[in-house]
């Protein structure tokens, strides 16, 4: 498990969930000096980034701004804020999370927007599956694209992550099976396989990507199928 703050011990941490409204959240109870942590799909900030559309990085890294339609799926699916954002630009998208405190959060955020008429329609273009990626990988379904988001392994070099990310971390462990995503997405995507890195991030599993879109401070891998066949 990877621990930000080494004076805190892995027996140590501990999470409790906590009701504010129909709000869910989880609280690191080891980082007391932290708030509460849930999937908040109506937050200021994800409006902004719906607010940029079809031609904002992410969107054009999965192929939105050509197909506004296609399916998605997010296989580190995280809080859900990237798979919301692109449900809201058109896609119809399947959100996967294996850690089932994780998971309760989003299926709090999916009720919450099926519940809001305003955003009833966007939720109906979300389904969210609680398993490992590779098992959902291996089934008989595909998608146009196939998103992945692992979570960046903390190399003590870069400053502290956000303190929401350091009890994401705290929580899961990270992702230090990520390397291993990438072949069997291959398989699954019909189209495509984006990979959201940091700038300065190798390829996932050494693999050099079709292309790369960037942003400020992120940068995400394309894998067109028609360019790089099956492994």
């Amino acid at each position: 498990m990877t621990i930000i703050d080494t004076q805190i011990a892995a027996s140590d941490i501990g999470f409790e969930f906590e009701q504010q409204g129909d709000r869910l959240q989880l609280r690191a109870l080891h980082r007391r000096n932290y708030g509460p942590i849930a999937a908040d799909w109506n937050a200021a900030e994800l409006l902004r980034r719906i607010g940029g559309g079809r031609r904002q990085v992410l969107a054009r890294a999965v192929g939105l701004h050509k197909e506004p339609e296609l399916s998605l799926l997010d296989a580190n699916a995280g809080l859900g804020r990237d798979g919301y954002t692109l449900a809201a630009l058109g896609a119809r998208v399947t959100l996967v999370e294996r850690n089932p405190s994780i998971v309760a959060l989003l299926r709090n955020a999916h009720q919450r927007v099926l519940a809001d008429a305003r955003t009833q329609a966007i939720g109906q273009r979300i389904e969210i599956i609680a398993a490992e990626a590779c098992a959902v990988f291996g089934g008989e379904r595909s998608w146009d694209v196939v998103y992945l988001d692992p979570m960046y392994p903390d190399d003590g070099k870069a400053a502290l992550p956000s303190k929401e990310m350091q009890i994401l971390r705290d929580l899961t462990g990270g992702d230090p099976d990520a390397d291993r995503l990438l072949h069997p997405a291959l398989q699954c995507a019909r189209r495509r396989v984006v990979v959201k890195r940091p700038p300065k991030a190798p390829w996932l599993d050494g693999v050099e990507p079709s292309m790369s879109l960037r942003s400020t401070q992120l940068r995400f891998d394309v894998y067109l199928k028609s360019v790089l066949p099956l492994p």
